[in-house]
Order: structure tokens, then sequence, then C-alpha cells
């Protein structure tokens, strides 16, 4: 759009938006989420064992976490072990073909805490239990 100043001089306008700036705020956040994503995994700390056949989780599943104070979470809740199998009973899908669920349990939880964990999770009717690890590093 042209305008004519008070010199009697022509002008036009800046009518063109610097997109720069935002592009370059995008693309922080986005390398922002990306690192902080993984890192967001579970909000509660456990240190699970480190074992050499580890593979990487490519579906997302409920998760059962058992922290060092034997505090047992479905996700990020947290549940009474002794009402846990009627949390997964009523948390699983009707139907569901697939009954398959993960076990974060940190690596100083005794092995009796963790076998009534298991059984909680079988009585709940879930037929496959996947212990979550961490691999060896190199």
């Amino acid at each position: 759009m042209a305008f004519t100043a008070p010199d009697g001089r022509t002008r036009s306008a800046l009518a063109d938006i610097n997109v720069t700036p935002l592009v370059d705020v995008m693309l922080v956040l986005l390398v922002i989420f990306m690192i902080t994503a993984p890192v967001i995994q579970s909000g509660i700390q456990v240190s699970v064992p480190f074992t050499h056949n580890t593979r990487i989780l490519r579906k997302q599943r409920m998760v059962v976490t058992v922290d060092r104070a034997q505090n047992v979470y479905i996700n990020d809740r947290l549940v009474n072990i002794h009402a846990l199998a009627a949390e997964l009973k009523a948390q699983l899908p009707k139907g569901a073909a697939e009954r398959v669920i993960y076990v974060r349990a940190d690596r100083h939880v005794p092995w009796g805490a963790l076998a009534q964990v298991m059984d909680a999770i079988k009585q709940g009717g879930l037929k496959q239990v996947s212990l979550v690890t961490q691999p060896y590093t190199r």
C-alpha cells in the first residue's frame, strides 16, 4: 500500500511479516520437547535393574510400578496392593485380545513384594507380564 508523506514523496508501508524469530522459537521448543519427552515417561522414580537383553518398548501399554518403598502404582496412580487385581480388571478394556502389562520395579524391592504384585496382576486377568529393565551401556 502506497501513501504520500508530508514532504511529498511516495512511500510504501512495510507489509511483510518477519517469520524468522517465530521459526527460531518453534525449533527451540521442538528440541526441548524431544529431549524431555522420554524423561516424562513416568513421574515415579524407580531404579530398574540392568540387563543385557533389553528391547525398546514399541507399544503403549498399562504399567504397574513398584517403588523402593513398595508403593504400587497403576500408570501414575497410587493403588493399594490388595485392590490391585480389582483395579486392573476395571481398567482392562472389554474383549482386549492382548492382555499385556509392563512391570517397573525398583531393584531394591524385595522378591516377596514383587511376587505379590505379580500374583495380583495374574488375578487381574492379565496373561503376559514383561519386566522393564535398562540396557547396560558400553
